[in-house]
């Protein structure tokens, strides 16, 4: 009887974690980063090797940080979007080209439209890990004295920039952060 009980009380355990799981928003993984300062970096540019781009750039604006690489079919996916969010001039977007080859990322930029200031190229990865980044794309909110204010999993889509992002922008911007 133990024999049989034993095996099935598992099964029933694990069906129930299960469950739970899949009842869960994966693109709901939180950052150590909300609330802290940003990351300090200082990456080659995109479009000028002999420049870079940084947290140096964002002194005094809030700003979004988006990740992305030509590989990432997400990427594809919310391109449409950042075009659109950065047509609104709200905030500044700064473009992280992760693991990614230089010579694609800048035909798909020229193709596709560029929503970019600037774009960093995180060609090793090691940067991205200071930022915790998971994959590509992932799109970080840092407010105008450096913090985290927030970050997304997964595409961004006028949705998400609507409900998610926009009220944290304009809360921001009237607190002077």
């Amino acid at each position: 009887m133990i024999r049989t009980l034993l095996p099935l009380s598992v099964f029933v355990v694990l069906v129930g974690f299960f469950y739970i799981a899949l009842g869960k928003d994966p693109s709901l993984v939180p950052s150590p980063l909300i609330g802290k300062p940003a990351p300090q970096f200082e990456l080659p540019d995109l479009h000028n090797s002999d420049t870079t781009v940084g947290s140096m750039d964002f002194d005094g604006n809030v700003v979004v940080l988006n990740v992305w690489a030509t590989w990432c079919v997400g990427c594809r996916q919310e391109h449409d979007a950042l075009l659109e969010i950065a047509s609104q001039n709200l905030v500044p977007i700064y473009g992280f080209n992760w693991k990614d080859d230089g010579d694609l990322a800048r035909v798909w930029l020229d193709r596709l439209g560029d929503p970019y200031v600037a774009t960093a190229v995180d060609i090793d990865g090691r940067v991205a890990i200071d930022w915790g980044v998971y994959g590509a794309p992932e799109t970080f909110l840092i407010a105008a004295d450096g913090t985290v204010l927030h970050k997304h999993l997964s595409p961004l889509t006028m949705d998400i920039w609507q409900n998610e992002f926009l009220p944290l922008i304009f809360e921001a911007k009237e607190a002077g952060r």
